[in-house]
């Protein structure tokens, strides 16, 4: 079976699904909405088989996400708004127009020149779609993404206009203000409003800080959690071998315990 062919047969496996009365009772009930938590989580379920290198998974994840895409393409095709091959059709002609090096005339670029490119394209685009000169140049940057993933897009976009440090030192400076001011209203027991407000320009901040280290910090959170996970699963193999309940261990000995474990190299 050939690639058209086998996409076919994943288009018609969900039509067969949706269709009324003989179709699955689950699939039936579902809508954007519905799905749309299960579509991010695919996604992410996508990172994490790449960053453990586990190709078998990626492939799987591959087509679970792949699944999503159709889903929602079938259930637009049933409202009459789109189907799949609008959907393929529509990103075909955007990376034909979003590469005019590579489909155009424009002569061969650096991978930086590309990226600069593009955003300069994407920007036409959205110019192109709207008439209403009020538009923020921030406007098409998603809501739902992950809070530090927002950060950084809504950084790099501002920097456009050239609002941004223009070294890492000031984003050092910022921090340590910014941790100031919520240490302040932790010690002066202020208000849960007002401490997460503190703590959402600390992370910000740290989410520009690893812009410019052009490091992705939802990739650094990720990490930071699977370090804490290796380590926290030596910790209770170690009190498994000295026979002892982790409940009943205290602080020091708990961190006694991590200690041995970052020692492990883990």
């Amino acid at each position: 079976m050939n690639k058209s062919s086998k996409m076919n047969e994943l288009l018609l496996i969900m039509e067969k699904l949706r269709t009324p009365e003989t179709g699955c009772p689950w699939d039936l009930k579902q809508n954007f909405k519905s799905i749309a938590a299960y579509t991010i989580e695919e996604a992410y379920e996508v990172v994490d088989a790449i960053e453990r290198e586990d190709t078998d998974d990626l492939k799987d994840e591959l087509g679970d996400l792949l699944l999503q895409v159709v889903f929602h393409a079938r259930m637009a095709e049933e409202a009459g708004l789109f189907n799949f091959d609008d959907v393929a059709n529509a990103v075909s002609e955007k990376m034909i127009r979003r590469h005019p090096h590579v489909f155009g005339d424009e002569a061969n670029k650096t991978a930086d020149d590309v990226k600069n490119s593009w955003e300069e394209i994407k920007a036409e685009e959205k110019r192109a779609k709207t008439e209403d000169e009020t538009t923020s140049l921030l406007d098409d940057i998603p809501n739902p993404l992950p809070g530090m993933s927002r950060a950084v897009k809504l950084q790099k976009r501002a920097a456009r206009i050239g609002f941004d440090w223009p070294d890492m030192q000031q984003v050092f400076d910022k921090l340590d203000e910014e941790l100031g001011e919520l240490r302040a209203e932790i010690d002066q027991n202020g208000s849960s409003e007002r401490q997460l407000d503190e703590m959402g320009d600390v992370m910000f901040v740290i989410a520009n800080l690893a812009r410019h280290m052009k490091i992705d910090p939802e990739q650094a959170a990720r990490a930071g959690n699977q370090k804490f996970t290796r380590r926290f699963n030596d910790m209770e193999a170690q009190a498994k071998t000295l026979n002892k309940d982790m409940h009943d261990l205290t602080l020091a000995e708990l961190e006694t315990m991590w200690q041995t474990a970052k020692g492990k190299g883990l």
